[in-house]
């Protein structure tokens, strides 16, 4: 398992470009590329700024939810075209980062537990076939306001979109208010990468390390199913202080997985 950082850490302190060179500083073993906006989607930014993505495996292209996403499932037919345009735009940048995996967080629901699963299935899997042209995979992630809101939905969606991934989010399992062993359940067999950040003992979101979680014992859950993919530190830009943290955190974690492994 590689212990690494996504740029989403650092959004908005530094620009996606910036956040990297200090990602590399930080000894991470691989990156997400978080990218925030419509400049970042296209191919155009990310032949631009290549040569610094480079040096380090990128674990998975991630996009700012509220842009496109939710309008890849919408009614109207050119509000989806729309949505796909920039679909087309972020999957070629991906093939120019060098990854085959796309952070996806979809609609946004309010955990009303009134989807139609079948209806959501076959829009997911324009995405995902859409995508699968790119040799992208989708990696659909906990998120307590989005499509996954919940333990259970991900393996309806992955009966009926066979070639869905998905990406554990720990932050997001506690504000869904579920354990995390049951979205770590609910996605065996098909985690992609994995969300880390930590809590305190006030429930205030900190770097790995600096809260109260047993990051021993949730490793040993994901080498229970058979996860043997990047980790990598997602917290948000008020988490944490400067950016040494980041690194003594990259540390912690790289620590905690080798003393698992031996």
């Amino acid at each position: 398992m590689k212990i690494g950082v996504s740029t989403a850490s650092f959004f908005p302190r530094e620009e996606c470009e910036n956040a990297i060179d200090k990602i590399k500083k930080c000894g991470a073993e691989c990156a997400e590329i978080f990218l925030g906006t419509y400049y970042e989607y296209r191919p155009e930014y990310a032949r631009a700024h290549r040569e610094r993505f480079s040096d380090i495996p990128i674990s998975a292209v991630h996009a700012l939810s509220g842009n496109f996403e939710p309008q890849l499932f919408s009614p109207s037919r050119r509000v989806r075209g729309d949505a796909f345009y920039w679909l087309d735009q972020l999957m070629r940048s991906a093939q120019l980062l060098g990854t085959d995996k796309y952070t996806f967080h979809g609609y946004i629901s309010r955990c009303s537990g009134g989807e139609n699963i079948d209806e959501v299935s076959g829009l997911l899997n324009a995405v995902c076939e859409f995508c699968a042209h790119y040799q992208v995979t989708v990696c659909l992630e906990n998120v307590s306001w989005c499509t996954y809101n919940r333990p259970g939905l991900f393996k309806k969606f992955k009966e009926r979109c066979p070639q869905l991934a998905a990406v554990l989010d720990l932050k997001q399992a506690r504000r869904s208010g579920y354990p995390i062993n049951m979205y770590i359940e609910d996605m065996a067999g098909a985690i992609s990468h994995v969300h880390l950040s930590d809590v305190d003992k006030d429930g205030h979101i900190c770097l790995p390390g600096m809260g109260i979680y047993d990051f021993a014992e949730i490793f040993k859950r994901l080498h229970g199913v058979g996860f043997d993919g990047d980790a990598v530190i997602e917290v948000y830009g008020d988490n944490y202080g400067d950016y040494e943290e980041i690194a003594r955190s990259v540390e912690f974690l790289k620590e905690t997985e080798y003393k698992i492994g031996r």
